[in-house]
């Protein structure tokens, strides 16, 4: 069966988490969030301008890439507001987090590569643990597992 059309060229909460692909709640919680504005009708009503689309994708590849929601609400903070996120924003906004990723990617492969000694048992015991006891720092206090970090 098809929609109405409104005549307005705002969104209902309902047709952006459609055409987004993301969840009414995670809308809404964006908006708590500073991250998404919205509009209220005379009977309170949520109403998106169109351009909500493009800032929802934004913040939705954003957090793909492990940004986290604060850094995305200060990069979105420099937009203007009347406008969508351009190529040239994302490109700009997303350099100054090219050293954020660079340093987490390394931190993984730290990780991955340590991987290779760990017995994965959870005792955190062993003294050669290199994922949560490097060093055996943790065997100085006592016997046993004292914490996963």
């Amino acid at each position: 069966m098809p929609r109405a059309r409104t005549e307005s060229h705002e969104l209902t909460v309902g047709q952006v988490a459609e055409r987004s692909g993301v969840a009414v709640s995670a809308l809404h919680f964006y908006e708590r969030k500073g991250l998404i504005s919205s509009t209220r009708t005379a009977s309170n009503q949520r109403r998106y301008h169109r351009d909500i689309l493009r800032r929802v994708a934004f913040i939705r590849a954003s957090q793909t890439v492990g940004i986290s929601l604060t850094a995305i609400r200060e990069a979105l903070d420099q937009l203007p507001s009347e406008r969508t996120p351009t190529r040239e924003d994302w490109a700009r906004l997303s350099s100054g987090w090219r050293a954020h990723l660079d340093e987490r990617i390394a931190q993984l492969q730290r990780l991955r590569d340590d991987l290779t000694g760990c017995i994965g048992c959870g005792c955190l015991s062993m003294r050669t643990c290199q994922l949560a006891n490097p060093g055996d720092v943790l065997g100085r206090t006592g016997p046993g597992a004292r914490r996963w970090a």
